[in-house]
């Protein structure tokens, strides 16, 4: 039999986090939860789940602080997380987003469209590029099968977004990748983001490339694309 895909929910509002965990085992998820931060790491670390749904408000130990604790972790870094923030402006969304969230719903929400973006953002991380597993561009190597990039043979700690990020743009072979063009190819056709959110993305991506930032590099007004040689003008 298939495993259940398996997924966390750490909240400290416990109702909804009940209906939340009745809704998902509906639909055939396997279901662990949490109220509170730390006992939330806990369970991550130990059961490592396929995605986490994770509230950026909390007591305690943070939504915040938890997300940069698993994004700092090697062995929980790669779990998707799809953030609750408690309001729809841009700053929250772009908090969650800088942390290393893939997606995000806004409260209140309807428990249809959590459904429909836990279901996406599974989509996205088990669907693996059949076509040329062995990406090689400048100093950089991305092995799509085994999810790993290295840069003059180290490897480099990314989210699962912005493995794709880089993934979309190596395919690219140095075209450049408006932003809509990557929002669909990184984070799915017809999810709904800020303008800014393959900016953040980009961004913490450039932070982790340390001195070989400048291969991410922006076409103004248009967007971006991957160099292979510092020089390399567009």
């Amino acid at each position: 039999m298939t495993r259940k895909q398996r997924i966390l929910v750490i909240d400290d509002e416990r109702d909804l986090v009940e209906l939340i965990r009745l809704n998902l085992q509906r639909n055939g998820y396997e279901v662990l939860y949490a109220h509170d931060g730390k006992v939330g790491l806990e369970i991550a670390r130990k059961h490592l789940p396929d995605l986490i749904i994770l509230d950026l408000m909390m007591p305690g130990l943070t939504g915040q602080e938890v997300a940069t604790r698993l994004k700092g972790d090697s062995q929980t870094t790669a779990i998707p997380l799809l953030m609750l923030t408690a309001r729809s402006e841009e700053t929250d969304i772009i908090v969650g987003l800088s942390l290393g969230a893939d997606d995000y719903v806004s409260k209140p929400f309807s428990m249809k469209v959590l459904l429909a973006r836990v279901a996406a953002v599974l989509r996205r991380k088990s669907s693996v590029e059949q076509t040329q597993p062995i990406l090689n561009s400048g100093p950089m190597v991305i092995d799509q099968a085994r999810h790993e990039i290295t840069l003059k043979g180290k490897p480099i700690n990314l989210t699962p977004t912005e493995f794709k990020l880089l993934t979309a743009l190596a395919n690219a072979r140095g075209r450049v990748l408006s932003r809509d063009q990557l929002t669909d190819r990184v984070m799915g056709n017809g999810v709904f983001v800020t303008d800014r959110a393959i900016d953040v993305h980009v961004t913490a991506v450039r932070r982790k490339l340390g001195e070989f930032q400048w291969m991410v590099h922006t076409v103004r007004g248009v967007g971006y694309r991957l160099l292979e040689a510092k020089d390399q003008v567009a």
